[in-house]
């Protein structure tokens, strides 16, 4: 049985150790048969990578313990709903589903902006779920931004 609350808890905690590295709050967990099998948590600012991304480094993570970059059986749970960059990486990895907390009305491409991960003409699309811990997903990222503009 899937507990998506409680695997998005664990993403949580992801995104509460970003905030304590002065990261944007996403943090992402990748499971397997109930498992969880790799972590991540934004790092942008820390690595000086655009690329570091919640997503990213849990599927890289998730990748180099399965031992391939197929993702299958796998599902990726993220607190905030992914940027094209990060879904892309989640079709190419063929990865079956995906859950998010809160939608990002910005930039998010599995539904509010677009939709790259059940975009019919790829080979691969996957299955989304969202609005898992949408509340504390979001308290989290207003909560990081309200800081940032009180900062002088």
């Amino acid at each position: 049985m899937r507990d998506d609350a409680a695997f998005m808890r664990e993403a949580l905690a992801e995104a509460a150790a970003a905030a304590g590295l002065g990261e944007v709050p996403i943090g992402a967990v990748v499971v397997r048969d109930g498992h969880v099998i790799a972590r991540g948590h934004n790092r942008r600012e820390c690595d000086r990578d655009p690329a570091a991304h919640a997503e990213l480094i849990a599927l890289r993570r998730a990748a180099r313990h399965t031992g391939g970059w197929r993702l299958l059986g796998c599902t990726l749970y993220v607190t905030l709903e992914p940027c094209a960059m990060c879904a892309g990486a989640a079709v190419q990895a063929r990865l079956p589903r995906l859950v998010f907390g809160a939608p990002d009305p910005k930039a998010g491409a599995a539904g509010s902006v677009m939709d790259v991960l059940r975009e019919a003409r790829f080979s691969h699309t996957v299955e989304v779920v969202g609005g898992v811990c949408e509340a504390e997903s979001g308290a989290l990222l207003r909560a990081f931004f309200a800081a940032l503009r009180r900062q002088p």
